[in-house]
């Protein structure tokens, strides 16, 4: 799998004509915007990927880094930094300096959803063309997913590349392991209405993703 023709096909998709629409139609707030589908970065062999649900509107799609200039970004770039997974607990956009060589990060939906919610549809076009083709490349040891979306289309594409794997409820710490031997291991997304609440926290999330590092060392699936 070539990672330069993966990134070609995910920033020039318009197979979606609701994501299209929304992503081109945010309003900017000093520019100028991405405004495209945004492609997965880090190590793709690293052995570990971490999964979330799209790109936030001001976020991703303002920058073209997935996890980069918002609040959900800000609070899992320092928790990142912390374990040793990138060089740097700030994410502001392509160009400043941010290196992450302990894991591939990624979206199960590439374009900006309206209100944060890709429909059934979009979710499966999405990751039917993409996803799949990233764990695929990756071939990673364990996987983080951030929330339940992200956990259920995990758990699909997995399904549909052979690796055989039950869905349990999702919860946060829980692990759930392929036939394959990849682990995946859930935590709550990082996004202001979880964090400002308390419900997830710096800890919380840091013990998940050393778990997860553990997981991934060795050989690759």
């Amino acid at each position: 799998m070539s990672e330069s023709l993966l990134y070609d096909d995910v920033v020039t998709c318009r197979a979606c004509p609701r994501l299209v629409a929304y992503r081109e139609s945010v309003k900017e707030r000093g520019g100028p915007y991405w405004k495209r589908p945004v492609p997965g970065f880090g190590n793709p062999r690293a052995g570990l990927m971490i999964i979330g649900l799209a790109p936030s509107a001001q976020g991703g799609n303002r920058t073209g880094r997935i996890f980069t200039g918002d609040k959900s970004g800000d609070f899992l770039f320092k928790v990142l930094y912390s374990v040793g997974i990138s060089n740097s607990p700030v994410s502001k956009g392509p160009g400043d300096g941010l290196k992450v060589d302990g894991a591939y990060i990624t979206a199960v939906v590439k374009c900006a959803p309206p209100d944060n919610m890709p429909s059934v549809e979009e979710a499966e076009r999405c990751a039917s063309r993409f996803l799949i083709r990233e764990i695929d490349m990756v071939k990673p040891k364990a996987i983080v997913v951030l929330g339940g979306f992200a956990y259920k289309w995990t758990i699909w594409a997995l399904n549909k590349l052979g690796h055989r794997i039950k869905a349990k409820k999702f919860a946060h710490g829980s692990v759930t392991e392929a036939d394959s031997g990849i682990k995946v291991f859930c935590s709550y997304h990082p996004s202001p209405q979880n964090t400002n609440t308390g419900r997830l926290n710096e800890k919380m999330m840091a013990e998940v993703l050393r778990m997860a590092l553990e997981a991934s060392k060795g050989n690759k699936a």
